[in-house]
């Protein structure tokens, strides 16, 4: 692949699109389909896009594989930590209406947050798993 120029400069042009595509699913999931967990594969697929192109010493260093591993247990922290906030405001657990005085306002917030969690834990267990496949032999 050191020599496929083409790949090459393609792959690049198209990841910003890529991810922009992640976000654009993540935030677009309150209104239709999408969401956390497509986010989060679509964003794991630029990272495993980047190092079938470039190697997976390329991609291990623009994603550390020891951060990638703390993306999982970040994101349930998040999900979990947004239920346990509800809860603590008076609400029952993931009652997003709480969160803010206006419960559509915190509707939106919880579920934001909850998505945005949703979105960490899957990209990290993507690329992990893909680490640990690709790695494999080395």
């Amino acid at each position: 692949m050191k020599r496929d120029i083409v790949l090459r400069i393609t792959t690049k042009l198209i990841l910003p699109f890529i991810l922009v595509f992640a976000l654009y699913v993540q935030f677009h999931g309150d209104y239709g389909p999408g969401g956390g967990f497509q986010a989060g594969v679509i964003a794991a697929a630029a990272i495993v896009l980047y190092s079938i192109i470039y190697g997976l010493p390329a991609a291990q260093r623009i994603a550390p594989p020891n951060i990638v591993r703390l993306l999982i247990p970040a994101g349930v922290g998040l999900f979990t930590g947004v239920g346990v906030v509800a809860m603590l405001m008076g609400g029952n657990f993931l009652n997003y209406s709480v969160l803010e005085h206006d419960p559509v306002g915190g509707q939106h917030l919880g579920i934001l947050l909850v998505e945005l969690g949703v979105l960490i834990t899957v990209s990290g267990t993507m690329v992990s798993i893909f680490y640990a496949f690709a790695g494999r032999g080395r």
